[in-house]
């Protein structure tokens, strides 16, 4: 979850440092530092965001043509200058950055302490650099070496960049569990934990793989694995925009990333929805749907918004393919022994592709002998590279703490597979197949309409943004979308909110019903409206404030309710993509009136890489 840069070329390290951390720090932002070389290494440090680290550089006029920072969102240790990046071995040989946890760094820190070492933070990073000078002494190592027998010994998950002051023509850069990708340059390269840092830079990557070990030199560079086995690197190229990383006159990324919906999801199915409307190519499931088509079981595994898209998948598979579906959390399957058989499909949902928990599972279903297929938006991320086949989901970067494109493009996803696969087995009807698919060209046109709720919600959260709780309410393809719109309110306004299925508000929610509890209720036209109408007067009848999701042109609800906001008619399966739309303004509007941080809201960062 933490962030890592690293450069080793020609050019003064400083900037690149710092403005690749700014990057970053969507990633982590509870501490900062950086480390320069210069004859001499010299590191910088402190508690707070990048620009309190970047006020600290400033004062000082040291700069090198080699060095690395770290944007931190702590795990051991708190949010201090002692705990912050880089951490630095007992005798100041190695410097390190860490994104990850060392699990078993109580033990080797035990062991260390017995040989007389003492430490200085509480961090598992330190426990690792001591244990690599350790070594490094002890055997009279190359950096190289001890740095490798180190990593041999520890467990656990680790994102790393590693100068010895020794050797500081080089960096070094390992991985397991936590992603570091290498940017290529002439004369130069880039290390860091994705593409947004050096992309002004370089479009030519290396995506390091589980116990890579890399040694870097502005004009060299070695790839090998932990058991000295040279690999020859395969550099590709990536797709990526410096203007898609900017907020392009927006006041948040999140803002953008919601006006960026109609393009990101047309950007989903385009090229993949035949002219005519005819028919949906998903060409990373060319292999694998005719083993889904036989599948008498689909599972479901991933975390926060991905799992609420994964609901969604739910409903649009057992209508569309009638197969059986289970959504499970990722951080709960893994320690639950679950039964998977062969002949089985797991669908893996992470926008990073890299969440420590989704990640894990995937292995322990493939292990099982399930067939795995990944939805992600990262490309070269670690969850594409380990599964069977899969979709990417094409929503450009996501810089906002807070998902809001990666959701409703999920779900597109999610619906083209199981559109597809339900006429592949002859469910779905020629005719409503393209109906269907007609009906998902034209939704990038629909939420651009329902985006002009924008400065209705402005208003509502003025109303509503002193209120310390909230409840939302759904029933079927709206309940997920029920519980994505709590989440999106607690996440960046810290106002406690729940989702409920609408018809359970009896068995306990209806308690809390007052004139002082705001109640969601995403109510838009389908088969359930009838129903939705009778606990809309559940709610009134107890004095509570309704703010509804409805139709377009509704006539009934918008007399019951005490505010509306309106998106456009769609077909059922398609109404949670709209109707989330509404419920992300309204979440960001009151979460800037209360002064939240929207971007990077407290204790959480954009990819969750450590359990």
């Amino acid at each position: 979850m933490c962030g890592i840069i690293g450069y080793i070329g020609s050019k003064p390290a400083r900037e690149i440092i710092i403005n690749g951390l700014k990057r970053l720090e969507y990633r982590g932002y509870d501490s900062a530092g950086l480390a320069l070389v210069n004859g001499e290494t010299k590191i910088f440090k402190c508690k707070g965001r990048v620009r309190d680290l970047e006020e600290m550089v400033s004062k000082s006029s040291f700069n090198g043509t080699i060095g690395m920072g770290h944007t931190r969102w702590a795990t051991h240790g708190e949010p201090n200058e002692l705990n912050a990046h880089p951490q630095v071995s007992f005798k100041g040989n190695f410097i390190v950055v860490h994104n990850g946890i060392i699990e078993n760094y109580a033990t080797l820190k035990k062991h260390l302490q017995g040989r007389g070492i003492v430490f200085t933070s509480q961090t598992d990073t330190e426990v690792l650099a001591n244990l690599i000078e350790h070594m490094y002494i002890e055997g009279d190592l190359t950096a190289e070496q001890a740095i490798t027998l180190a990593l041999n010994r520890v467990e656990g998950a680790y994102g790393l960049v590693i100068i010895c002051s020794k050797e500081p023509d080089k960096l070094f850069a390992a991985k397991k569990g936590s992603p570091l990708v290498i940017g290529v340059g002439e004369g130069e390269n880039f290390i860091a934990s994705d593409a947004t840092p050096i992309v002004e830079y370089t479009q030519r990557v290396i995506y390091l793989n589980d116990d890579d070990l890399a040694i870097i030199r502005k004009d060299e560079l070695i790839l090998k694995t932990l058991k000295n086995e040279q690999i020859k690197p395969e550099v590709k190229k990536i797709d990526l925009k410096l203007g898609e990383i900017d907020k392009e006159g927006f006041d948040h990324f999140m803002l953008k990333e919601i006006f960026e919906q109609p393009r990101a999801i047309h950007d989903t199915f385009r090229g993949r929805v035949l002219p005519d409307h005819s028919g949906i190519m998903l060409g990373g499931l060319h292999d694998v749907l005719e083993t889904m088509s036989q599948s008498e079981r689909i599972i479901i595994i991933a975390c926060g918004t991905s799992w609420h898209a994964g609901l969604l998948g739910e409903y649009f598979f057992e209508e569309y393919t009638r197969i059986p579906v289970e959504v499970e959390y990722a951080s709960e399957f893994r320690y639950r022994n679950p039964i998977i058989k062969k002949g089985d499909i797991v669908i893996a949902i992470s926008q990073s592709g890299e969440t420590a928990d989704t990640l894990a599972a995937v292995k322990l279903a493939r292990q099982k002998g399930a067939k795995v297929i990944g939805i992600c938006n990262v490309v070269g991320s670690s969850i594409p590279r380990e599964t069977d086949a899969g979709v990417y989901t094409h929503a450009g970067p996501e810089i906002g703490v807070a998902s809001t494109k990666a959701f409703t493009t999920q779900v597109t996803v999610l619906a083209m597979m199981a559109f597809e696969l339900g006429h592949l087995k002859g469910i779905i009807s020629d005719s409503y197949y393209k109906e269907l698919i007609t009906e998902l060209v034209s939704i990038p046109g629909k939420i651009e309409k329902a985006l002009g709720v924008n400065e209705q919600a402005k208003e509502l959260s003025k109303i509503f943004r002193d209120c310390h709780n909230a409840l939302y309410l759904g029933r079927g393809y709206l309940f997920p979308v029920a519980l994505e719109g709590a989440l999106k309110l607690k996440e960046i306004s810290y106002i406690h909110a729940e989702g409920y299925p609408a018809a359970e508000m009896k068995h306990g929610p209806i308690a809390l019903i007052d004139e002082n509890m705001p109640v969601v209720v995403v109510a838009t036209k389908d088969d359930t409206y009838e129903k939705i109408i009778n606990n809309i007067q559940e709610i009134k009848a107890r004095k509570g404030k309704v703010i509804a999701i409805v139709t377009e042109g509704d006539e009934i609800i918008s007399k019951m309710a005490d505010y509306v906001l309106e998106v456009p008619e769609t077909l059922a399966a398609f109404s949670g993509i709209l109707a989330v739309i509404p419920l992300q303004l309204l979440s960001y509007h009151i979460a800037v009136l209360r002064g939240c941080n929207v971007d990077q809201p407290r204790n959480l960062a954009k990819s969750v890489t450590v359990e």
